[in-house]
């Protein structure tokens, strides 16, 4: 069964079993304030009989059909009869003999005298120093005893002693009380039936109001198990414990929800480094067939023949260690990235970026002496790092620009500070880079030829050396368009702090 309706039948049997307690006080009390009337008119019918006329001593002495009684007692009872409407009177005999006469004068015969048991209850005599308050208190027996006649109401019956030991009773029939209990017991079951359907229909609706949360919570639920985690419970008030649970739900969900994208984030970021990785080994393996091949080839060409020619052996031998130094080249970029993506630590010694820079300007003018190459630096720009490693980036960059610019491209290169950390940019006024290009630059093996081709000497590693080294010294790297065409590289690294740990590089441009 569920909750719901376990909660509506609770509540319906609860208000059941407090209107049946509710009912039954107060038919009791009722009977019993009714019966106290009663016993109360008959009190007061046997005064007027005890003090009539016909009482004992007075001329008319004797009480209705007692031996020598006078029949004349009439208006006595006529006078009873007026404030105790169907009363019953009559004596006992010292044989136990009850003789009955009706108020108002009627035979002793009457067919609905109250049936009284065979074996009446002791009347003891009343003291006469007792006061009229506690009169006959402890000897005036009240009985309710059933009619002669089957199918009419019972009898209230009243035992009173006198002094003279004479015994006098006095009863009440009871229809006036039946009736009126019979209707509050009629009237009790209709409120009942009433109050009970009207409570179960209210209360079904409470508890569906109050329930509801829980429903929004079911609806969430299945719709999570669905695969939306971005739902919640909407009807979350941490005023009520549905609420405080919804509150709690929505927290729970949060927190599931956000492990489950880290680990979704984690899952792509292990496929992407897998599809890297097989793309690294796959252009690793390109790479290093091509001077292989080239090797190869001129190994076979001189056992084809040239041996005989001992002219070509110097041009075949220069061929040859032309591939293997490429070879070796490609060997090295590869185990350097090796190292740093194992982030093996590089020495760290108080290194002056523009003088490493100065260096390299002067080198590069060596090797291209027909490029217009400035540079423009501070007196001096310290940083914390491998001055070989660091002087890479500034020789990979300068390669850079020289492989992919016209020879009469000019090119400055800028060292000085930034927001606190050390900056390096290489700007060249080429034809610049697209942003699909800009953005896979610093990828290894990336060319922005198509064709792949090497008649350049290029491996594809260098701008990625040049990250890896950056991120190594704690530092980043990106490019931009050079304003009035080209491409700027950028170079940003933490400046030597003796007094603190060198603040973060700003975020890439």
């Amino acid at each position: 069964m569920s909750l719901r309706g376990r909660l509506l039948i609770l509540v319906v049997l609860l208000l059941v079993g407090g209107l049946l307690v509710a009912d039954a006080v107060t038919y009791v009390q009722l009977r019993s304030f009714l019966l106290g009337q009663v016993d109360q008119r008959l009190q007061e019918a046997f005064e007027q009989i005890e003090h009539g006329p016909n009482r004992p001593g007075s001329p008319n002495g004797g009480y209705p059909g007692s031996p020598g009684g006078n029949r004349g007692g009439r208006p006595d009872f006529e006078t009873t009869r007026s404030s105790a409407p169907g009363l019953y009177a009559g004596t006992v005999s010292s044989a136990g003999t009850v003789s009955w006469r009706v108020a108002g004068g009627a035979d002793e015969d009457a067919t609905s005298a109250p049936a009284l048991p065979t074996t009446l209850p002791t009347v003891s005599v009343p003291g006469k120093n007792e006061n009229e308050g506690n009169r006959g208190a402890a000897a005036v027996p009240i009985l309710t005893v059933p009619s002669t006649v089957e199918g009419t109401s019972a009898y209230r019956v009243r035992l009173q002693a006198t002094n003279d030991g004479t015994v006098i009773i006095t009863a009440l029939p009871l229809t006036e009380v039946d009736s009126t209990l019979q209707r509050l017991l009629g009237i009790e079951i209709i409120v009942t039936i009433v109050v009970v359907a009207l409570s179960a229909a209210i209360g079904s609706w409470l508890v569906r109001v109050g329930l509801r949360p829980l429903d929004d919570i079911s609806d969430t639920a299945a719709e999570i198990a669905a695969g939306d985690l971005s739902q919640r419970v909407s009807r979350a008030d941490d005023r009520t414990e549905v609420g405080r649970l919804g509150t709690s739900l929505n927290t729970m969900l949060g927190q599931i929800e956000t492990a489950f994208d880290e680990r979704q984030e984690s899952e792509q970021a292990l496929r992407a480094s897998e599809a890297r990785l097989r793309r690294f080994v796959a252009d690793a393996s390109h790479e290093l067939r091509t001077p292989l091949a080239a090797v190869q080839a001129y190994a076979e060409l001189f056992e084809r023949g040239a041996k005989s020619h001992p002219e070509d052996l110097p041009r075949l031998m220069n061929n040859i260690h032309k591939e293997s130094a490429r070879m070796a080249v490609l060997v090295d970029d590869l185990l350097l990235l090796t190292r740093l993506d194992q982030g093996r630590p590089l020495d760290a010694h108080p290194v002056d970026l523009a003088a490493i820079a100065a260096d390299a300007v002067e080198a590069a003018r060596a090797v291209d002496p027909q490029r217009p190459l400035t540079l423009q630096t501070l007196d001096s720009v310290e940083v914390a790092g491998d001055r070989v490693r660091l002087r890479q980036i500034i020789d990979n960059l300068l390669a850079n620009t020289r492989i992919h610019t016209p020879p009469a491209t000019p090119v400055e290169v800028e060292v000085g500070t930034e927001d606190g950390v050390a900056v390096l940019r290489v700007v060249d006024h080429g034809p610049g880079l697209p942003p699909e290009q800009a953005a896979a630059v610093f990828e290894r093996f990336y060319r922005a030829d198509p064709s792949r081709a090497r008649s350049d000497g290029g491996t594809g590693l260098g701008l990625s050396i040049v990250a890896a080294i950056a991120e190594a010294h704690s530092g980043s790297v990106a490019v931009r368009e050079t304003e009035g065409g080209g491409a700027t590289f950028a170079v940003w690294l933490p400046l030597l702090r003796e007094d603190a740990a060198a603040p973060a590089p700003p975020a890439p441009i």
